[in-house]
């Protein structure tokens, strides 16, 4: 039964009406909903506000390394301190390092640019971050719905945005409601605001509907895999903060580590590996287990017996796509009847590695236009007073001075380091230039007979682990009886291009092992989607390299459930 048919027999829907309806409660959705909030009381208007969360609670899906600049989050609670906002471990030292297989250079410190120094800001939970907004988000009236998705843009006469439909619950695995049936609801706004992170699934349409990225280079995204250990006190340093580039990525493949000592004996630490990589046998989980195999990884994680220090601890696995395009990338962030925030859009600033300081001043900006919008009596139109209050914005100011910091890696590594302190120390990002991209990150992937084959050394369960393992850490539960979330425009695809031209690179970008080849009765192959493993860190909508998976709405509360991420 067709979605339509489904609406022909179970429908209408049941709606409900407001003023902004926000799609997502991470930071950039929250913020808006916020601020939205705090100028209708500041003026004794009324303006109702809703958030759909498609995690279980606010935080469940959210994962980030993360360092928190609070300037934004000054700007929207000037006394988060005395709120309890859970920035407790400011940042104390910076180290940026370049690995070699056995040893590591450190950057001397007068030597960082500006975007490296992390003075003032905070190693934090991003998920504890979250969850503190949307108590302050409910103080303030703004009615937020946990476990559901927006699966679908409802439209007024197909050409302004009128809402938000949540998923149907109760469909089983053969697209025909179950016993359990319940249709899912319309959310109706003036305005509705879309803030579901990296490659949004809603977004994305939006994009594609309004040509929002018309003249703008195509987006770029990093996958990033992180876990939370526990480790001996002797040595845990809080607040030192180390970045690492090189090995075990090549020159010429973007890629990063970080290593991030929270409060309470626990670190954080993470891979970022860039979706723009060549060689199809690269794997971004076993580039991070093998990672930490490094000396000055190891150091943290490792016991010795022999001087009473107890060998650390994993409590928490997850993996995110991150947007780490940059400004020349961002699209249009305005349509008739709604807006783009967050990384939805791509504000991240990858050379800061940080989003979180984005994501809560874009959603204000968005928020001071939605306001100013219901209460003079509008609907459904451009909120172009978002741009406009973005590009006179600090935040403008910053990515536009950052803007080259990811394109120079096309050149390598070495280029990259060199031309990025140029820009940064000799011109204190006044840069003349502009430098662009011209494909999208599947486009960059090699026919598998024309790269090298990677020898991952096999998990030690003591510092490196498997996929499985790791994602049983990640907390991630769907409901089994319902139709894969993760769909294939065309079946024959994955063993028929992408496993004959491409040695079935699906096996390796995923950081869950949803997709694995196996062989069927006849020998021949198949592809065979795990869809419970699936964390929603939406690698594969974008690295696919025929562009036949196409990442849609699972039911809402489903996938992971990250504690302290």
């Amino acid at each position: 039964m067709t979605p339509q048919e489904i609406l022909g027999q179970f429908g209408p829907r049941e709606s409900m009406e407001y003023d902004v309806v926000v799609v997502g409660a991470g930071p950039a959705g929250l913020a808006t909903a916020i601020r939205i909030k705090q100028l209708a009381a500041q003026s004794g208007k009324e303006v109702s506000v809703v958030v759909l969360e498609k995690g279980s609670e606010p935080g469940a899906h959210i994962l980030s390394g993360a360092i928190m600049d609070p300037k934004a989050l000054t700007e929207l609670i000037p006394d988060w301190k005395a709120l309890g906002a859970p920035l407790n471990q400011p940042v104390t030292d910076d180290a940026i390092m370049f690995f070699g297989e056995k040893g590591a250079f450190r950057m001397p410190h007068f030597l960082l640019p500006p975007f490296a120094h992390n003075a003032g800001n905070y190693i934090v939970s991003l998920g504890k971050v979250t969850r503190w907004l949307a108590e302050q988000a409910e103080a303030l009236g703004v009615e937020i719905f946990s476990g559901f998705a927006a699966a679908e843009v409802l439209y007024k006469d197909g050409s302004s945005v009128q809402g938000v439909a949540t998923g149907n619950m109760g469909i089983g695995k053969d697209g025909q409601p179950t016993d359990s049936f319940q249709l899912g609801m319309a959310l109706l706004g003036k305005y509705t605001v879309f803030a579901e992170g990296a490659r949004g699934h809603l977004g994305k349409q939006l994009i594609a509907k309004y040509r929002l990225d018309a003249g703008k280079d195509p987006q770029s995204f990093g996958i990033g895999i992180k876990e939370v250990w526990e480790i001996d006190p002797q040595r845990h340093q809080p607040g030192f903060v180390m970045h690492s580039a090189g090995w075990p990525m090549d020159e010429m493949t973007y890629g990063g580590a970080f290593l991030y000592h929270l409060e309470d004996n626990k670190v954080a630490m993470g891979f970022i590996t860039g979706l723009g990589y060549t060689n199809p046998y690269l794997s971004p989980f076993e580039e991070f287990q093998r990672w930490k195999t490094h000396p000055n990884v190891r150091w943290y994680l490792e016991g010795d017996a022999a001087h009473g220090i107890a060998h650390g601890k994993r409590l928490s696995y997850g993996a995110r796509a991150i947007n780490a395009s940059g400004l020349s990338s961002l699209p249009k962030t305005v349509f008739p009847g709604g807006a783009l925030v967050g990384c939805n859009a791509g504000y991240l600033n990858v050379s800061r590695i940080k989003g979180s300081h984005a994501a809560i001043k874009s959603g204000m900006l968005a928020g001071e236009a939605a306001f100013e919008a219901v209460v003079a009596g509008r609907a459904h139109d451009e909120l172009s007073a978002y741009p406009q209050a973005f590009e006179k914005s600090w935040l403008h100011t910053e990515l536009n001075k950052d803007r080259n910091f990811k394109n120079w890696f096309k050149k390598g590594l070495t280029v990259a380091t060199i031309m990025n302190g140029v820009e940064q120390f000799a011109l204190r990002g006044h840069i003349p230039w502009t430098l662009h991209r011209d494909k999208p990150d599947h486009a960059h992937l090699l026919p598998a007979d024309q790269c090298k084959p990677i020898d991952y050394p096999k998990p030690d369960g003591k510092i490196s682990f498997d996929r499985l393992s790791s994602v049983f850490m990640s907390n991630t539960n769907q409901e089994e009886n319902q139709p894969a979330h993760l769909t294939l425009k065309d079946v024959s695809v994955p063993v028929g291009i992408n496993l004959a031209k491409f040695a079935g690179p699906e096996a390796r970008y995923c950081p869950a092992g949803v997709y694995e080849f196996v062989k069927n009765d006849d020998n021949s192959e198949r592809l065979q989607i795990n869809a419970q493993n699936c964390v929603h860190c939406k690698t594969c909508d974008i690295k696919d390299p025929t562009q036949n998976i196409v990442w849609v709405t699972p039911e809402g509360g489903g996938g992971p459930n990250y504690a302290g991420m």
